[in-house]
């Protein structure tokens, strides 16, 4: 009998287990595994992931007024004006496996959006070569997630003109610091139009703005989900900060404290130099707008008391070394071209100088001269060329519109102007003239120049 037990107990046992084998199965595919994992990472109104502030909060920073607003509402907010385009939600998001759809679900109606996520919305040559993100909101379906992220993606594109320096640190680099330095390095980048060369070039940076992987989504072929997103990065002005825009509270003098970390470079103010000779680091140009004069020009300064680094352009591109080198000087001289970003790397106080080519006078004080004085803590002098200092004269003549005249030029539009001012004109620069500017650059530092 008591076999016969055992049997009937062995039995009763089996249904239980099939009974509940059963239920778990049912419970699996009625729950949908979204809700399981929002509900696992909805924590942006309490405590962050990093356990400080809210999450919530470093959203909010990056919007106000009516977008603030849609955002508290909505969990999504997006804006554009002339240079960017931006959408941010603090709701849990689901990135496609190349990045080109990010999905939020939420009760509320679905509704699209689409952004390019680099700061140039402006140039439309720039924009061409920037693949846009499409943002699906409300009651949608997603994909599956196959990686659970617990700090927010930062989407941007390498895309635009990158591999020029000033265009990268501009639409790239400072709205990067803008928009992610108050996350703490609590964010993870996804990064579209996704190319090797400028990740490894600006490691240090990515580094310092995020303690996570940054994220090829075409390569790593796979679904992410966030806690949250920012789509697109913020924008002030070229090569500036303005302290009171959104988020508010940064100038160009934290973002160069913040290379001065990323680099680890020595030389904050030029008063620490303790050399007798001041260091001038001249950039030499290979193709368009070289000086002509290069070897009489350096001679010169050397002259009057400058201890003068020649630049190259190969030195130029490894910004782990050379961004050292540039710390190390108290002047940078070079005509008007991308090689004068680097003074981003140069001691508060330190002196540029300008070479202003024919023509392009408006780009001159637009990307450097109405900032560099005012935003980066540096003075600013520019030597402006007159005709017979640049190569088109001989080719035009003295008479010709594109000497006399280059609005005209310009008004053919910047194609024309650019093939002719940009890349068709070199400088033989007048020595007697141009040895004031670099004499009052002498005195800025409050050195005497040599009697030689």
């Amino acid at each position: 009998m008591a076999k016969e037990s055992n049997k009937v107990m062995l039995g009763a046992s089996s249904i239980m287990i099939c009974l509940l084998t059963i239920g778990l199965l049912y419970a699996a595919l009625t729950i949908n595994p979204f809700e399981t994992w929002k509900h696992k990472l909805s924590n942006l109104d309490g405590k962050s992931v990093g356990g400080e502030e809210p999450l919530r909060f470093f959203f909010r920073r990056l919007v106000r007024g009516k977008d603030r607003v849609q955002l508290d509402t909505t969990g999504l907010s997006c804006h554009s004006d002339l240079h960017f385009e931006l959408c941010l939600t603090n709701k849990p998001v689901i990135i496609d496996k190349n990045a080109s759809t990010v999905y939020i679900p939420s009760k509320e109606a679905k509704s699209e959006y689409k952004v390019k996520p680099y700061a140039r919305k402006e140039d439309e040559t720039a924009m061409k070569i920037v693949t846009p993100v499409r943002i699906l909101h409300g009651n949608i379906t997603p994909p599956a997630c196959d990686f659970i992220h617990r700090v927010p993606a930062v989407i941007f594109s390498s895309g635009g003109f990158t591999g020029n320096l000033f265009h990268e640190f501009n639409e790239i680099i400072i709205p990067l610091f803008l928009t992610c330095h108050h996350f703490r390095s609590r964010i993870q980048f996804v990064i579209t139009d996704f190319k090797p060369w400028w990740v490894e070039k600006y490691s240090r940076v990515l580094s310092h703005l995020s303690s996570h992987d940054v994220i090829n989504p075409v390569e790593n072929g796979s679904v992410h989900c966030f806690p949250g997103a920012v789509m697109g990065l913020r924008y002030h002005d070229n090569l500036a900060l303005n302290y009171t825009e959104i988020p508010g509270g940064y100038s160009m003098l934290d973002f160069k404290q913040f290379l001065r970390e990323s680099y680890m470079l020595k030389m904050k103010h030029v008063s620490e130099m303790k050399r007798q000779r001041p260091v001038l680091i001249h950039l030499s140009r290979r193709e368009t707008r070289k000086f002509l004069n290069e070897d009489k020009i350096v001679e010169m300064m050397e002259a009057l008391g400058f201890q003068v680094i020649v630049a190259t352009p190969n030195q130029t591109s490894n910004l782990d070394t050379f961004s050292g080198l540039v710390n190390s000087c108290s002047v940078i001289v070079g005509a008007h071209g991308a090689g004068l970003t680097n003074a981003v790397f140069l001691p508060t106080k330190a002196v540029m100088v300008q070479v202003v080519p024919l023509g392009l006078d408006w780009a001159s004080a637009a990307y450097y001269g109405e900032t560099v004085g005012t935003g980066m803590g540096l003075e600013y002098l520019e030597y402006k060329i007159k005709a017979e200092e640049s190569s088109l004269i001989d080719v035009y003549g003295p008479d010709h519109p594109v000497i006399t005249d280059p609005e005209s030029i310009f008004a053919k539009g910047y194609e024309a102007a650019r093939a002719v001012y940009v890349d068709g004109q070199n400088l033989k620069i007048n020595l007697v003239r141009f040895r004031k500017t670099l004499v009052e650059a002498m005195k800025l530092l409050g050195h005497s120049t040599s009697e030689n």
